[in-house]
């Protein structure tokens, strides 16, 4: 690959310059949180690519921004609109892409443009703004030293377990995306592998029913029981317990295979195959279906 330097503000001298690509964020629930810098931007561009011009077409109507210069660019659409947006920044059009809210190109179509454009050498110029899940994360009250971002988890089951495994001994924050109707079927796969962690909920952030719920697993499940979810929701989960990483890593069986993990149990402890593969399963905190899976 070679090397790319990019010189965001440096005037081009060419007599029909290449023009920009501005990531543009906008308000995720309160219009008071466009900044000066984003509305000066989406006025002076040429073009505004939204993933749902309904949506950015009221916002735009707001700041008292022609919609006229509006083109849609969606997850359904981006494979034709994507190389044409990119035709007509070539020819020199300033455009600026914005998601449904917050910073756009996350968990969002917008990276494939970016990708698009970094191809064909076009600067591509961040917008700041609000963001969901660093909103979250700032106000959680848990640690903000580390932390990783996961968006919205897998929705096959075996994918989404195998992700989660994967980050078991994880010790930063997580930040994840969930939508109403998904949202309890995710705390229950997470409190299934990494047990009964911190964690808040956040949803309608910056909204007049903003609402953050505060403390472990098992009591948001119960919440959620109670007060049945509503809009979009942002988890900010508490990272793994060093100790209990250690104690897992330095465990006694790290160096036994799974077959001979489950027979020093019936052997020392004469219990059933069965029990052994249970107790198997509980040591290297996976389930006994994945130990059934491996002795196959």
């Amino acid at each position: 690959m070679t090397i790319q330097v990019q010189k965001s503000f440096e005037d081009k001298k060419e007599a029909n310059p290449c023009g920009k690509l501005f990531l543009v964020a906008t308000p995720i629930g309160n219009l008071e949180d466009m900044t000066f810098r984003a509305i000066r931007t989406l006025r002076e561009v040429d073009i505004v690519a939204a993933e749902d011009t309904r949506q950015t077409r009221k916002l735009l109507t707001h700041y008292e921004i022609s919609p006229g210069k509006l083109l849609s660019y969606h997850e359904h659409n981006k494979v034709a609109s994507g190389p044409e947006l990119i035709r007509l920044i070539i020819e020199g059009k300033n455009l600026a892409l914005v998601s449904d809210a917050g910073l756009p190109a996350i968990s969002d179509p917008g990276s494939d443009l970016v990708k698009l454009a970094l191809e064909q050498h076009i600067s591509v110029i961040p917008i700041p703004g609000a963001n969901a899940a660093l909103s979250a994360l700032i106000v959680s009250g848990l640690s903000t030293e580390r932390f990783q971002f996961l968006g919205f988890l897998p929705r096959d089951n075996k994918e989404r377990e195998n992700l989660l495994r994967s980050l078991e001994d994880e010790q930063g924050t997580v930040l994840l995306y969930e939508s109403p109707h998904r949202v309890l079927k995710t705390l229950e796969a997470i409190y299934e592998i990494w047990g009964d962690r911190k964690i808040v909920m956040a949803r309608e952030l910056t909204k007049r029913y903003e609402e953050l719920v505060r403390g472990h697993i098992s009591e948001c499940q119960d919440w959620l029981a109670e007060h049945p979810p509503l809009g979009e929701y942002c988890l900010v989960i508490g990272g793994a317990d060093p100790n209990e990483v250690k104690q897992r890593r330095d465990a006694w069986w790290q160096a036994l295979s799974v077959e001979e993990h489950v027979q020093h149990y019936e052997v020392q402890e004469r219990i059933s195959r069965k029990e052994a593969m249970k107790k198997a399963a509980n040591d290297r905190g996976v389930s006994k279906r994945d130990i059934y899976q491996e002795l196959l």
